[in-house]
């Protein structure tokens, strides 16, 4: 898990830019938030990842044998 100021500091991006882009991974369900005092600690749902991991290998399983291809 992390907190949002631990990966503004990370990034380098703006505390509000990466607050926004993890609102939307969150609403989405790539991650999960917990809020503890006045941080949120951000983690992967592991489940969803699973998902994604196995959509982009069979996404990214190119072809290498297509001699119709450039």
């Amino acid at each position: 898990s992390c907190v949002c100021g631990d990966l503004v500091n990370e990034i380098g991006l703006a505390q509000p830019t990466i607050s926004q882009h993890l609102k939307e991974l969150k609403k989405v369900g790539i991650i999960k938030g917990t809020i503890e005092g006045t941080s949120v600690c951000y983690c992967i749902n592991p489940s969803i990842w699973k998902e994604i991991k196995t959509l982009l290998s069979s996404f990214l399983d190119l072809d290498t044998n297509n001699k119709n291809c450039c």
